[in-house]
């Protein structure tokens, strides 16, 4: 054949040098080279290696404690919850509601709904559409879409659809600017600005995804008219495309997991969660009192949480009151979401961490559920320990022999905390294998983002808005039961 000889003779060659290294090798290894290499490996193991991964294995051992403990305490608080409602009062109101006209509210309360959004060709007309179709009085109620779209297709589009609503008798505001300063919270913090504003009492915010059932104020609003040292009542996210593949499976199962556990331990124990950014109600007054909308991180809802938090107001997360909207499908969009709400938390820490040792305004137990609790195990520690304990402290254990890692450490505590986060996904508990191997392939990208925000590197303030499809269309909605459900035991692991 005539591609024979060069083939051959390559394969010749490569078989020669292959002899020679090896001859090298073994020449090198009689004269006593190889037993100085294996020396001098054996004291630098001993030496600096071993101490430093035993260090670390201390480190993320001690880190993994705290995982532990703060996953029975959440387990527990939510578990024992009392419901919103019987710590609150949430009665109806009414246009003839003698109470809240005495302060002022006139039965129902002047309500702004934000919806901002960005090249959002996808979705605008649900979330418009939802909000427009909010059962309220229309006199009550103004819808303020506030557009940063860059694309002139998309924002003529945006704006038809709120000139058809405006038609059919809606108060909407369509609201552009002609810049993106400071992303989502600069767009919010102008649309606080108009005239038409200074009338409402409360401020309902959605995602361009977002789609409220019509009650939605109906159930939220009462528990700020009513109780005034409230300031925020947030609801939970549903889904639209939870089975459209694995990966938004497993998302399903990790957001199910932060409201029925996190926002619901922290709102029945010290009043007190990280907003989610969309699908909540906040009372004007305390956003006002907290600073406003501030750009200074790529989690604006978190810092005005933090800052409202920090003046003594409550918040309260009402479960049964869900949100449909939609779950990146591609590992592209869903890595920069994570990026963006891991980095931003890891950097508010920095920049409030000393603003919450210092105040007065709060007490002792509240900061230090805010420092150790919500942000350090939370947003540090439970970032860290995935990667650097399972992925790099374990396999490099297998190599160093003075290094041995005690059993509970690898074995009960990682357990432990699975047990506790599948009993609360039962109907999604045979995917907890691929949930554990996904999240610890996304461990790598979450510790390197938790460290660029603690550190304040280059990408710390990067937004990328997270694509949608708009895949609302082809899933059929889920009925909204509106009668009181019976609250069993069980009830309170599923729900």
């Amino acid at each position: 054949m005539a591609g024979e000889g060069p083939a051959f003779a390559a394969a010749e060659m490569a078989e020669e040098l292959l002899d020679g290294s090896l001859l090298l090798l073994r020449r090198w290894s009689a004269s006593g080279g190889g037993g100085e290499l294996l020396g001098t490996w054996d004291a630098v193991r001993a030496g600096v290696v071993a101490p430093a991964l035993a260090a670390a294995s201390g480190a993320c051992l001690a880190m993994s404690a705290m995982l532990l403990a703060e996953a029975v305490f959440m387990a527990a608080a939510s578990l024992a919850r009392r419901r919103p409602e019987r710590r609150y009062r949430a009665e109806p109101l009414g246009a003839c509601d003698g109470e809240d006209e005495e302060s002022g509210l006139l039965g129902y309360p002047m309500v702004l709904v934000q919806i901002p959004m960005y090249n959002e060709r996808e979705v605008y007309k649900l979330s418009i559409g939802a909000a427009c179709g909010l059962s309220w009085p229309s006199d009550r109620v103004i819808v303020q879409v506030l557009d940063d779209s860059t694309d002139p297709t998309v924002k003529d589009l945006v704006e038809l659809e709120c000139k058809l609503w405006a038609k059919k008798g809606k108060n909407v505001k369509y609201e552009v600017r002609n810049n993106r300063k400071g992303y989502k919270a600069g767009a919010l913090k102008e649309g606080m600005l108009h005239a038409y504003v200074q009338q409402c009492d409360f401020l309902a915010v959605f995602d361009a995804d977002f789609q409220p059932e019509a009650d939605f104020l109906i159930r939220t609003i009462p528990y700020l008219a009513r109780n005034p040292q409230i300031a925020l009542v947030q609801a939970r996210w549903e889904f639209v495309n939870p089975n459209e593949c694995l990966m938004t499976r497993i998302q399903k199962m990790t957001l199910d997991y932060h409201f029925k556990v996190e926002q619901e331990a922290g709102s029945s124990t010290f009043a007190f969660f990280g907003f989610n950014g969309t699908a909540g109600v906040w009372r004007i007054s305390a956003i006002k009192e907290a600073g406003g909308w501030d750009d200074r991180t790529t989690v604006e809802d978190m810092d005005l949480a933090v800052r409202a938090g920090l003046k003594g107001w409550k918040f309260v997360y009402v479960g049964d009151v869900k949100v449909k909207s939609e779950l990146p499908s591609s590992l592209k969009a869903y890595r920069r979401q994570q990026h963006r709400w891991t980095c931003g938390a890891a950097n508010l820490f920095r920049k409030t961490g000393k603003e919450i040792l210092l105040t007065k305004e709060v007490s002792f137990w509240r900061k230090l559920y805010l420092l150790y609790s919500f942000f350090f195990v939370r947003k540090v520690v439970a970032h860290v320990v995935p990667f650097m304990l399972y992925c790099v402290v374990i396999p490099l254990s297998v190599l160093i022999p003075e290094v041995t890692i005690p059993a509970w450490g690898v074995v009960y505590i990682p357990t432990t905390i699975t047990l506790l986060y599948a009993i609360r996904n039962p109907s999604s508990i045979h995917f907890i294998p691929f949930w554990i191997l996904y999240e610890n392939v996304m461990s790598f990208h979450r510790t390197k983002a938790t460290f660029i925000g603690l550190l304040e590197f280059g990408s710390v303030n990067e937004w990328v808005v997270t694509e949608k499809l708009g895949n609302s269309s082809k899933t059929e909605p889920v009925p909204q039961i509106l009668e009181r459900p019976r609250c069993r035991f069980w009830d309170r692991w599923t729900m």
